[in-house]
């Protein structure tokens, strides 16, 4: 880990009550790191508070933490990221084990679990909200992790390097959450301390609106990531409307030879229709996400040779 660089991202945005201290967490947690602050339009001084405690600050001028970390990760050279929110929340102490699990066991990400012992730092709603969004992604893309919310991350170079960032606000950990679920990468999870925000220090999720932002992203990339099952889903749904439709309609056809709702059959109709062009492009998006899956595969493996294998030397053996 000596050899090699390491980048502590802070995406920040009116955290002046609580920069500094982080920054001064990480700084003597990681005295050879290189600590990043990007101030995203804060009013209270943050980026003044940031730079007076030692970091480098950079200021992004799209509102939304998706944006902010957009721009970190396509600015910042490092073979390590950590990346962690500016509240204090998070325990600086945790890094180097999550930094160490991420180069011993060859790892792409590395997610700090959060685990508390107080209803403040993690209120029951958030919680119940990430349980709920965390079995949706699970049930959608395969195995996941148990805090996929977390704001707290350690990722290889080539994570950060093929990473698409499309979201603009806290669907973020969502997105870095579906990438790695989707190109199968190495990852892990450990728990780490979470703690409550000082006073005078407000969170800025909205419970409602940013869960319901986070749920709508999971469905979009759904649809995007696995649209043969998204379609089929909608073109069985269709289908059975039609059909639990169309059944008394073919029942009094077949007794009287006349059809009496003439408005209902067309909508059986139209409905089985919908449903075959739901599943013919449900076949189209599969070929295409086929193909996009494999370039963003590519991207992937052409983003640097892992800085793992650059510091090993001849005749070691390591486990992979």
């Amino acid at each position: 880990m000596h050899n090699s660089s390491i980048a502590i991202l802070i995406p920040c945005y009116n955290e002046a009550l609580t920069i500094a201290r982080v920054v001064t967490d990480f700084r003597r947690t990681l005295p050879t790191a290189t600590i990043y602050v990007f101030d995203n339009n804060s009013s209270d001084g943050t980026a003044h508070a940031a730079r007076d405690a030692g970091a480098i600050v950079r200021h992004v001028s799209r509102q939304g933490k998706g944006n902010v970390v957009r721009r970190m990760f396509a600015d910042v050279e490092a073979d390590i990221y950590v990346l962690v929110d500016g509240d204090a929340t998070y325990d600086a102490g945790s890094a180097p084990a999550l930094i160490d699990t991420l180069v011993t066991q060859h790892l792409d990400m590395v997610v700090g679990a959060r685990v508390h012992n107080s209803s403040d730092a993690y209120r029951p709603g958030h919680q119940l909200g990430n349980r709920l969004l965390t079995r949706a992604t699970t049930l959608i893309f395969g195995e996941c992790f148990t805090d996929m919310l977390s704001g707290y991350r350690v990722f290889s170079r080539r994570f950060v390097k093929s990473f698409p960032a499309m979201s603009h606000g806290f669907e973020t950990e969502t997105e870095l959450t579906i990438h790695a679920l989707e190109l199968r990468m190495p990852c892990a999870e450990l728990a780490t301390p979470y703690g409550a925000r000082p006073d005078g220090s407000s969170s800025k999720l909205n419970t409602y609106a940013d869960g319901l932002r986070i749920l709508t992203t999971i469905i979009k990339l759904f649809a995007i990531e696995r649209p043969l099952q998204f379609y089929s889903i909608l073109a069985v749904t269709l289908s059975l409307v039609a059909v639990a439709l169309g059944v008394p309609l073919l029942d009094t056809y077949l007794k009287t030879g006349l059809v009496p709702r003439f408005p209902t059959a067309i909508l059986c109709t139209g409905l089985m229709l919908l449903s075959a062009i739901a599943f013919v492009t449900g076949l189209i998006q599969e070929a295409i996400s086929v193909g996009r899956r494999e370039a963003k595969q590519f991207q992937y493996l052409s983003a640097g040779v892992p800085f793992i294998q650059c510091r090993e030397q001849p005749g070691q053996v390591v486990n992979s």
